[in-house]
């Protein structure tokens, strides 16, 4: 939500990632969009901090598996500040659970490496908007592969939570895990764009969450999404 309070003229993107040809594969991605600016690149987590600090970005593009600092480690780090950049993951492998551990930190979203360019192009633009990239599919397909011991007690934990939340909040709570736009959630819940925006701010600062990921990822932890379908 910062970014976006934030932003002016360009997104600032830094690139992190160990390989440099996979750095200079995204950066050229990224050069078609006028809208999008590179400002740094890094070849390792512990970089990335005073790369932050040096230039503000906006939006940083993080490789998961780096070696000493790797991608989950520095977005702890990131999301533990006060007014982060927002964090997309990349990934070569499907969703694990270094994903999760990643969005459950912090992080917007993830993709896949071999995600078609104008896809990242969207993505990038997506998070700088606070917007998530993170299908209600994806979600159930990573907290699947949470250990049964490990569920029923985020499971527990995630409707106390939720349970606390005045009706109207509790309702955009879960909008936001079925994974509709704030225009969505306002039409079936007969609000307006601002108001599940301000909803949707008075849930994080209530939870000390960074974003709606992180929301939806409680109502999947709720298991209250399976209870409607």
């Amino acid at each position: 939500m910062a970014t976006v309070a934030r932003m002016s003229g360009p997104v600032a993107v830094l690139i992190v990632d160990d390989d440099p040809r996979s750095r200079a594969g995204l950066r050229l991605i990224l050069a078609v969009a006028a809208d999008l600016r590179v400002v740094a690149e890094a070849g390792e987590g512990s970089q990335v901090v005073p790369l932050v600090e040096r230039h503000d970005p906006d939006v940083i593009l993080m490789e998961l598996l780096m070696p000493a600092w790797d991608g989950l480690a520095a977005t702890q780090a990131l999301r533990a500040r006060p007014d982060p950049p927002e964090v997309i993951v990349l990934t070569t492998v499907d969703p694990d659970d270094r994903v999760l551990g990643a969005l459950r930190a912090g992080a917007a979203g993830f993709l896949r490496k071999d995600t078609p360019p104008e896809q990242v192009v969207t993505a990038v633009r997506r998070v700088a908007r606070g917007q998530p990239v993170l299908s209600p599919e994806v979600a159930r397909r990573l907290l699947a592969r949470v250990p049964d011991s490990d569920r029923d007690r985020r499971r527990a934990v995630a409707r106390a939570r939720l349970a606390s939340l005045p009706a109207r909040e509790h309702a955009v709570a879960m909008a936001v895990g079925r994974g509709l736009s704030d225009a969505e959630a306002g039409t079936l819940l007969f609000l307006s764009v601002t108001a599940v925006r301000e909803h949707v701010a008075d849930i994080l600062a209530r939870f000390g969450l960074n974003n709606r990921v992180q929301i939806a990822l409680l109502t999947h932890d709720a298991g209250l999404l399976d209870d409607q379908s």
